[in-house]
């Protein structure tokens, strides 16, 4: 991704929010190798960083999944909520076309295509993370946000979807 396009990036991220009411951080970050020096470089705990999924649908239709750090995606819990039979993981191409972010940036801030969030449960098991960190659609920075925050600008639904690493 070239300047122009981290730019344009955080540009799109910066505005979403902004229209969504949502309060957010943007915070540079050097290269990372692993989820535990992403959350070192945002400050937070490996729980509290969230990887942003692009989900898809047997219609063809997209949704984001967010699940913490040391957490996979359960998918037969995820059909559960969604009431579907059949979903998968697109190639990171097709994951470009929906949102215009690269993999390991996504993040549901200022995607080319609005799409429904869900967001794990156990982002809110007790302590609740003061702010959670999630890409920003750029390599070199990070976005803190206050998970209620992002619950309630995107109307996100949060349920039980995942399961420990």
């Amino acid at each position: 991704m070239n300047k122009l396009q981290s730019d344009e990036a955080l540009t799109r991220v910066t505005l979403d929010a902004s229209r969504r009411n949502i309060p957010i951080e943007i915070v540079p970050r050097d290269k990372v190798r692993s989820l535990e020096e992403a959350a070192d470089a945002m400050g937070i705990s490996t729980s509290a960083l969230l990887k942003t999924l692009v989900i898809k649908r047997a219609d063809g239709t997209f949704v984001f999944a967010l699940i913490p750090g040391g957490r996979k995606l359960d998918w037969a819990k995820l059909r559960g909520v969604l009431g579907v039979n059949k979903l998968s993981l697109p190639s990171s191409d097709i994951a470009w076309d929906v949102t215009h972010y690269e993999s390991g940036t996504i993040t549901p801030f200022g995607s080319h295509t609005v799409l429904p969030v869900y967001v794990d449960a156990s982002v809110f098991e007790e302590p609740v993370p003061e702010q959670i960190g999630l890409g920003s659609g750029d390599r070199a920075h990070g976005l803190l946000v206050r998970a209620k925050d992002l619950v309630s600008g995107f109307d996100a639904t949060i349920a039980d979807i995942s399961t420990p690493e």
